[in-house]
């Protein structure tokens, strides 16, 4: 029997932390992580989730070659979501609950594309326990996959 491909979501932080600042210990940790997490995907270990709310965030991003290198990975997802109703008002009902826009809206997207995994950097965010989805940070993922 064939192992199931998991099926992965990365936010914004994450997709952008090998450029964040790297003498911290914790996030230079955690871009190695994030950095072996995309050989995964390379390699087809993972699939990865694009999506609209990604797309949007990274355009606003003011760094030219950061946006460029985080938009190739669009071209590599096997999944791209898009924006409907059932997203919105998923969100919504996040948003409720003291969950930040654009993080509600990647949760959503991530619940919607039935993925394994949301994996991000945003502490807040990976401390916030849905029975929907599983969120972790980079360490953490490897950590439960390895």
């Amino acid at each position: 029997m064939k192992n199931k491909i998991v099926r992965i979501y990365l936010d914004n932080c994450c997709f952008n932390r090998p450029f964040d600042e790297q003498s911290q210990l914790k996030i230079k940790l955690e871009t190695e992580a994030k950095l072996f997490i995309q050989q995964g995907i390379l390699m087809g270990k993972y699939e990865l989730v694009w999506s609209y709310i990604l797309e949007f965030e990274n355009n606003q991003n003011p760094y030219e070659d950061r946006r460029a290198a985080i938009h190739e990975w669009k071209n590599i997802a096997v999944v791209h979501c898009i924006e409907n109703d059932a997203i919105i008002n998923f969100a919504e009902s996040l948003h409720e609950i003291n969950i930040k826009t654009k993080d509600a809206l990647h949760i959503a997207c991530s619940v919607y594309s039935n993925v394994d995994y949301l994996i991000t950097t945003d502490r807040k965010l990976y401390t916030t326990k849905l029975k929907e989805v599983k969120i972790v940070n980079p360490l953490t993922f490897l950590n439960e996959e390895d």
